[in-house]
Formats: C-alpha cells, structure tokens, sequence
C-alpha cells in the first residue's frame, strides 16, 4: 500500500470521528453569564440563583452563571470595566436609568434584530409592558432595555403610630400640606419617634428628590435630550424647601443621611411612623413588620408624580453572535409572564409585563395583598427615571447638596445653585458635542 493510499484511507477513518467531535461540540450549550444586582433588602441573591438554576434545568442549548455584582452603582462600574477588558457578559440586570448613557457611550446592542426574528416589530414587543416603561427601555427610536424589576417609590405607615398621634390611617396624607402635618403630629421628641424617615445615600436620594420635584409641578431633567438638568428651577426650589422644613425646622425627619436598613429598622421598631421606600422592599416588609402597616401613593404638592425605578436588561457590546441569541432565550424566559409574575411576588417589584396580571396566581396575590397593587395604581402618574450623560456623577451633583441640607449645612436656595453649577460642568463635554456643535 502507497503512502498515498494509506493517508486516503486514514482520513476516511477519521471523517466519522471529527463529524463526531463535531456533533459533541454542536450539542454542547452556549455559556454565558449574567450580571445581577441586589439593590433592596432581601433575600434576593439566593432567589435570582435559583431562578437560573431552574433555567439551566428546562433547556439543554444555554448555561448560564449568574454573577452578583452588588448595587446597581457597582454593576454598573464592574459591567464597564467587563467591556473595556473585552470581556463582557452577555447580559446584565442595570439600572433603567443608565441605558441611555450605554447607548450614548456605544456600550449596548439594541434588541430589535432578535425581537424580529420572533416575527415582531419592537413597538409590538414593547407593547406588551407598562407604557411607563417606556421612555427608559426604549432610545432614538430603539429597544436597548428589556423591563425586568420595576418601582416606584411609596408611602409606608404605621396604623398604630398614626391612631396614637390622632391621625386617621384610612385616610393617609395626600397633598405635601397633610404631609408635613402627620409628620409633625407622629413626631416624639428626643427620637422617640420620627414623623418620617427616607434613605438619603446615594441613587436612593437621587431617585426620592426627583419625585419630590416632579410632584412639584418641574421637571427634573430633559427626558428627551442626555444634557440638561433642572436643578436651580423653582420646582426644585421648592422641593429641598420642603425637606428642609422637615428636617431643620419641625425637626420630624432625623437629621443626617439615613440608609434603607436604618428606616426599615426604625419602622419597624415603630420609632417612624411613615417612611418612603420602594415597592421593591414590599415584601421585606411585610415579612417583617409585626404591627399593622399600609402604603400610599406618595403625597402631592401640584400634581402626583412617581418616578420609574428598577432595573431592565441589556446586552452589552461585544459579544457574539450565539452568545446574543443564549442571552435572547434568557431575556424572554426571565420576562415572561410567569416568571415576571413570580419575582413580583417574591419582592415586590411590580411585574413590567401587563399579561402577568392575568395569571391565577398573580390575581390571587394582590387579592391576598392589597398594598402590592399601589405601585401598580401609581403607574398612570409614573415619569420616567432619571438618565443622561455621566448619570451617576451627575445625580450626584444634587445628591451631595441634599445630603448637606439633611445635615443643616446649607440652604435649599445654596443647594439648588451648587447643584445645577456641578452638573452643568459635567454635562459640558456632552453638550458641546451635540446641542451646541454648529455646522462648519
């Protein structure tokens, strides 16, 4: 036999094995990973690795390993630092409010090449999650978000601390005036019992200052254009008035920056007799509060407002093409309807897709739990989140000037002018690169 032959007749033998090989590795599941943060109390960590434990076990072509990345802050930074270093997950649960900054940055892919191969327009997909959603899903036209977690912010209240101060908990304050009232009246002195408590740290107290505005009759921002605050407006003006009162003058908000832990503790210690949090910390609460509580919209000066919070997915650049598809087969079973519906239950969050409400078990539950559908009836007067370029340094712009006024080491009329002056130096860049670039 010819060397010719015997090279011939040695790759024929081996054809069926690399077919083989082949096959196995064709059969194999795409691996990808999930970033996912943890921004409320609670068990949520150990819930989100069960889901896509359960995942993995009902589909044989994707593997997916969730990664806890911390607060939405945190996922953020560890989620940028993923794509620089060219290895970025193929999706990740962010912040509603920073998909505009991944898109003005060119860190995301948009979703609507897979939401038409599903035989879908994106404005059908998106028709089929709350239109509040919307405006921070949807950029230029384009789906770059996928609601996942969604809040708003809600009036929690104590019914013993509200009869024990003669107030009425059928009837929870309304307007800013009956606010400020019930705060005053709840009140103990020597921190006994404050009239209210909120988390001023950082993204919460950005989040709770633009509903106050917005509430206010202002805008907080430019929801159309990723450069422009309305930090110095009358509306704001107002608003860090009414803190202010709260905090400095009738002394019915405990002075300095209070955390999530702190007025959950408080509350339930029965040492605040209100406090805001988001409806994503509803079930932590209910969990956990052994005297009989409720939730209401959040009160009113002109108009009711409530800011959009919670978290979408995205999928980051540079990934591809089968990662993106695995990452399309998570996205659609994480916001299905069940499960949508389920990790409402679980944590509070309002379900984004409207179908969820449908389901038995989901009319059951907010049969059962009343207070789960007033995040829900606040939706007709939900705006969208705050998001533009450099979200986090420009938030905190504000942040930092509320936190000094919760500490009585400003004036609101000082904050709200030191405020507008940080962002403006930081939106610069961005400003003059768009609104103010003129033809040559």
């Amino acid at each position: 036999m010819t060397i010719t032959r015997r090279a011939a007749m040695g790759a024929a033998l081996a054809l069926p094995a690399a077919n083989l090989v082949r096959a196995a590795r064709a059969a194999e599941p795409v691996a990808i990973d999930l970033f996912f943060p943890v921004p409320v109390q609670g068990m949520l960590a150990n819930e989100m690795q069960t889901l896509i434990e359960r995942f993995n076990g009902q589909q044989p072509e994707v593997r997916v390993t969730a990664a806890y990345t911390g607060s939405y802050d945190d996922t953020n930074l560890k989620t940028r630092a993923a794509i620089k270093a060219g290895r970025p997950p193929a999706a990740v649960i962010m912040s509603a409010n920073f998909v505009r900054e991944y898109v003005i940055n060119d860190e995301v892919d948009a979703f609507d090449d897979l939401i038409g191969q599903d035989g879908k327009t994106p404005s059908e997909y998106m028709d089929a999650f709350w239109p509040a959603l919307r405006p921070n899903a949807v950029i230029d036209g384009r789906v770059y978000g996928i609601p996942f977690q969604n809040s708003t912010p809600l009036l929690y209240y104590g019914v013993d601390a509200f009869r024990d101060a003669g107030l009425d908990p059928d009837h929870p304050p309304a307007t800013w005036a009956e606010w400020v009232d019930a705060a005053v009246k709840l009140t103990r002195p020597n921190g006994q019992r404050w009239g209210l408590m909120f988390p001023g740290t950082y993204d919460y107290c950005g989040w709770i200052t633009s509903g106050l505005v917005m509430s206010n009759g202002g805008q907080y921002f430019n929801h159309d254009y990723g450069g422009e605050v309305f930090y110095d407006a009358p509306s704001a003006l107002g608003a860090l008035s009414l803190l202010d009162l709260m905090v400095n003058k009738h002394k019915a908000i405990p002075p300095g920056v209070s955390d999530a832990n702190a007025c959950t503790g408080a509350f339930f210690a029965g040492r605040t007799g209100m406090m805001v949090l988001s409806t994503g910390s509803l079930s932590f609460v209910r969990s956990n509060m052994k005297s009989p509580y409720r939730v209401a919209f959040m009160p009113r000066n002109l108009r009711n407002a409530a800011p959009i919070g919670g978290g979408s997915l995205i999928l980051p650049k540079g990934n591809t093409p089968e990662r993106r598809q695995a990452a399309w087969k998570l996205v659609n079973w994480l916001t299905s309807p069940e499960i949508s519906g389920e990790w409402s239950r679980f944590t509070g969050y309002f379900a984004p897709r409207k179908a969820a409400y449908d389901l038995p078990d989901m009319k059951a539950y907010v049969q059962q739990y009343p207070d789960a559908k007033v995040a829900l009836d606040q939706l007709q007067y939900a705006v969208p989140w705050f998001d533009t370029y450099s979200t986090v340094a420009v938030r905190k712009a504000m942040e930092d000037q509320v936190q000094a006024l919760l500490s009585a080491k400003t004036t609101p009329a000082e904050a709200a002018a030191a405020a507008q002056k940080g962002a403006d130096a930081l939106l610069r860049p961005y400003v003059e690169r768009t609104a103010l670039k003129l033809p040559a």
